[in-house]
């Protein structure tokens, strides 16, 4: 929950910055760090390329090897079969020439491994080193977008914070607010038409028992006072639904509507005139705009009522080709616009409702001349 302490915009701030050093720090080390592997890759790619050419070598040489190995063991095979048709030179040449062909053909084949072993081990550092150079790459692109996130979105958090915190304590008030009206609501049914029936209710025994005792007569009159009773009782009900949410809004639309709240306000508060005027050609509306009006100028004039102290209200609605213009004005004790905030959440809930129906919403008031409230609602229909 947020506290009462006024929020420190300069140490958000400051704190979002040395966050943006930090974050701007470690996108340069793994940069840094992928320059390396790639340097080391090329360095590791020409090596290997050396390394492929030398063995492509040494296998041609092994081949050959190969092949003069096993002419010089027919030679030796040859030689020791004839042993006395050759002198001992070349008999000896024979023997010298097969063993130097065996030997270089060994370690030739000594070499050849030593080579595909270094070969598959340059490969395999090389793979891994794609791997890292692509996975640092990512890395690097995934920071930018952080920081690019935090110096470009985040850059008014303080401001977005002290927004968040009125916000927060405005659900707070509509909560409270919500609560308030559930034990009005609570109160009124029980007080209301909740006794109204259990009168009814005993009303119906008494009806019964006259019937009995006292004939048809006096138990058809008991009827009818019950009849009063029901009759009262459905009134309330029916005056409770309506502060709720008024039928007629579905039924006829928002002027009539407004027409007929206003005057049963005029019923209710003796003393107290309202004019209403609705200029231009009326249609209806998507219903949620008609709600947000008919809450807008309900909100108003209870103000106005409530705060203002006001005897005359006057409700304007002119209605315009793709919007349409709310005007309620009063002679009401008015109000200081320099220290509204501190109690306005009524003003706050009015702006909201206004903000999400796209419109404008105009304060105009001076202490001991009244207010006047003006919203423009943009029609998408």
């Amino acid at each position: 929950m947020f506290s009462n302490d006024p929020v420190d915009i300069g140490a958000i701030d400051e704190i979002f910055n040395r966050m943006l050093d930090s974050i701007t720090s470690s996108k340069d080390d793994i940069f840094i760090i992928s320059e390396q592997s790639r340097q080391s890759f090329e360095e590791m790619r020409k090596e290997l390329e050396i390394i492929r050419a030398q063995l492509s070598q040494i296998i041609t040489e092994g081949d050959d090897l190969e092949r003069m190995t096993q002419l010089s063991k027919q030679r030796l095979v040859t030689v020791s079969k004839s042993f006395n048709l050759f002198s001992e030179v070349q008999i000896r040449e024979a023997y010298e020439t097969a063993n130097d062909l065996q030997v270089k053909l060994s370690i030739n084949r000594s070499t050849e491994k030593q080579l595909r072993d270094r070969r598959d081990d340059l490969e395999r550092r090389l793979r891994a080193l794609e791997e890292t150079i692509e996975r640092a790459g990512q890395i690097v692109n995934q920071v930018n977008v952080v920081i690019n996130y935090l110096t470009a979105d985040l850059k008014n958090i303080g401001p977005a914070l002290e927004s968040a915190k009125v916000k927060h304590e405005f659900s707070i008030q509509i909560i409270e607010a919500q609560e308030e009206e559930r034990k009005r609501l609570s109160r009124e049914i029980h007080d209301g038409p909740a006794q109204m029936l259990a009168n009814v209710l005993m009303r119906t025994d008494l009806v019964e028992r006259t019937y009995r005792e006292k004939g048809i007569d006096r138990a058809l009159e008991e009827i009818s006072s019950l009849k009063v009773n029901v009759r009262n009782a459905l009134h309330e009900v029916r005056r409770i639904i309506y502060d709720l949410r008024p039928m007629a809004l579905d039924d006829l639309g928002i002027v009539p509507t407004l027409r007929k709240y206003l005057s049963t306000v005029e019923e209710y508060n003796p003393g107290v005139i309202i004019e209403f005027k609705s200029n231009g050609v009326e249609r209806r509306i998507p219903s949620n705009f008609e709600v947000s009006i008919f809450r807008l100028v309900q909100e108003c004039v209870t103000n106005a009522l409530k705060h203002g102290k006001t005897k005359e209200i006057w409700v304007k609605i002119e209605w315009l080709k793709s919007a349409v213009n709310i005007v309620v004005k009063d002679n009401g004790v008015g109000f200081d616009r320099n220290v509204e905030k501190e109690k306005s959440f009524g003003l706050i809930g009015m702006r909201e409702r206004v903000e999400l129906l796209k419109g404008s919403m105009q304060i105009d008031s001076t202490i001991g001349k009244g207010t006047i409230m003006l919203f423009k609602i943009p029609l998408t229909v």
